[in-house]
């Protein structure tokens, strides 16, 4: 069952052969890098506190040791993020309009950052995919370094020392020790919550606003 939940990712076999150097370089790619938004951050923070604890044997090192280690990690990985996105963000939105980049998303990420930005550098490591290109929407989005800096050294530290933090003490418990593939698919059900919720408003949303245009096209035709 692990196997099929997550795809190519054996997440226990890969930490217990490439331990906290596979760790940490897993942590930074999803956090700030292009390459790595398709890679599992929830579940390997939670592994990695589990292989920290004695239900796991101690496969990994202490605790305190594999949380700083995740921290690091993904403090770094969304400044490098954040930088990438403000050297070299703008020149890719220079460019005309294709079916990767839009221009008109660099005014909205504007906007966006200056009502909603530290929130959203939080909020957003909670969620797959949009924990790694939030940085870099950031960046070219010209957010305020210092506020980037703070949000994200205190959305680093709730999420990759609390989720390892999580995995270390649950799975001390007997039920999810002997169940620790259907832990990981909790925790991916429970981190796919907010994308489900933000689909729903969307499509709410696109119904209202076509609603709208109907009606008034209708109006518009009677007169």
């Amino acid at each position: 069952m692990f196997s099929v939940v997550l795809g190519l990712f054996n997440v226990e076999s890969m930490l217990d052969k490439g331990g906290l150097l596979l760790l940490a370089a897993i942590v930074f790619a999803e956090s700030g890098l292009f390459v790595g938004f398709f890679l599992p951050g929830d579940s390997l923070l939670f592994i990695a506190g589990f292989l920290a604890s004695s239900a796991g044997g101690h496969k990994l090192p202490a605790l305190p040791f594999v949380a700083l280690v995740a921290f690091a990690a993904a403090v770094i990985g969304d400044q490098v993020g954040y930088w990438f996105g403000k050297k070299v963000g703008p020149s890719l939105f220079d460019r005309p309009k294709s079916r990767i980049f839009n221009p008109a998303n660099v005014v909205k990420a504007q906007a966006f950052f200056d009502k909603h930005g530290s929130k959203t550098i939080v909020l957003a490591r909670f969620v797959p995919i949009v924990r790694t290109f939030t940085p870099i929407v950031a960046g070219v989005g010209h957010m305020k370094y210092r506020t980037f800096v703070i949000y994200n050294v205190v959305g680093a530290f709730l999420w990759a020392v609390g989720i390892t933090t999580l995995g270390y003490f649950l799975g001390s418990i007997e039920f999810v020790k002997k169940n620790i593939e259907v832990a990981i698919v909790a925790i991916i059900a429970v981190s796919l919550v907010p994308v489900a919720i933000e689909f729903l408003r969307h499509r709410k949303e696109a119904k209202r606003e076509a609603a709208e245009a109907v009606a008034q096209a209708a109006t518009g035709s009677v007169e």
